[in-house]
């Protein structure tokens, strides 16, 4: 629900400075979060990074899976602050901006695709 709150200010207050300093507050305390959980829950499932196979069984646990949730949600607001600051930096339109916002929120990389596309100046 919070990144969510982080997503509305972000959208509702695209040409305020504050809008996206109070995202990326969100996207601390979802990152305090998810340095909790790594912390009480770090090295119970089983699993690991070495093959998609060994993910697929990490990601069984609901804590693990918990914390994968939360890390997409911080860095897909990040990325998202990143998008409306760069934005408001280089006088861009609403309108020209709307569509990478969204497919962020869902799709993260898909909507840094689309934002670096529509800037037309790369990263």
């Amino acid at each position: 629900m919070s990144a969510l709150l982080g997503w509305i200010v972000l959208l509702a207050g695209f040409r305020k400075g504050w809008a996206v300093r109070a995202a990326r507050w969100v996207a601390i305390a979802l990152a305090v979060s998810y340095v909790l959980l790594l912390g009480l829950h770090f090295g119970e499932a089983e699993g690991g990074f070495g093959t998609l196979a060994e993910v697929m069984k990490l990601f069984t646990d609901r804590w693990v899976a918990l914390g994968g949730w939360v890390h997409y949600l911080v860095f897909d607001l990040f990325v998202g602050a990143w998008i409306v600051e760069t934005a408001q930096r280089e006088g861009l339109p609403w309108w020209r901006v709307l569509p990478a916002l969204p497919l962020t929120f869902l799709f993260g990389p898909a909507g840094l695709l689309l934002f670096t596309l529509l800037r037309g100046k790369g990263f």
